[in-house]
């Protein structure tokens, strides 16, 4: 269980739990990271959520000081990657920024550049970056007839870069963003993966 949709502090604890039962292997590491921007903030916020627990209070501090997303990594990972990936890869990207990243966790700007040093043409929506896609979790299913149209008023701004594909780093928005062009829809790791020599 990873954790990421804890209800209140008992989720959190519960997550907690599983990750405080890996930690002696883990005892020297650097970073917490996850591939989702929605793990991340969750696990971010377990220094708050569990604050008030004497059990799990230090613990819970510890794994959210050293949780980091991918995309905070990426910047670090670009030059240990640069030359193990092929020049041709990738063709014209342009950048879905999720909430969970940009607001959620208040990182933005980080993915763009380091795609760049690797040798991608990458851009973002140049209006409207800061806008939902409309998947924002169950919102998509609560509020289709909103959800869609929000969606379509991103997709309009993304694919006006006429770009090979769209990229993000939000299972959610992927899967909502592709339910509405035939452009492809990836996380930016796959295309790095696919990159790879």
């Amino acid at each position: 269980r990873c954790g990421m949709n804890p209800v209140g502090a008992a989720g959190a604890a519960d997550a907690l739990r599983a990750v405080s039962a890996r930690r002696d292997r883990a005892a020297g590491s650097r970073a917490c990271s996850a591939s989702g921007p929605s793990a991340t903030v969750m696990v971010k916020d377990y220094g708050k959520s569990l604050a008030g627990d004497a059990r799990y209070a230090d613990k819970a501090a510890r794994v959210a000081m050293l949780a980091r997303d991918l995309s905070e990594l990426l910047g670090e990972l670009a030059p240990l990657l640069k030359d193990r990936l092929r020049g041709d890869a990738g063709g014209r990207l342009v950048f879905h920024p999720p909430c969970t990243l940009q607001h959620g966790q208040q990182l933005r700007g980080c993915v763009e550049p380091a795609l760049e040093s690797l040798g991608f043409e990458v851009s973002a929506a140049s209006d409207e970056a800061h806008l939902c896609c409309g998947s924002a979790g169950t919102y998509s299913i609560l509020q289709p007839e909103l959800s869609y149209q929000l969606s379509d008023r991103k997709l309009a701004r993304l694919t006006a870069r006429q770009p090979d594909c769209i990229v993000s780093a939000n299972i959610g928005c992927i899967q909502h963003l592709q339910s509405g062009t035939q452009v492809p829809v990836r996380h930016w790791v796959e295309v790095i993966a696919d990159a790879l020599a």
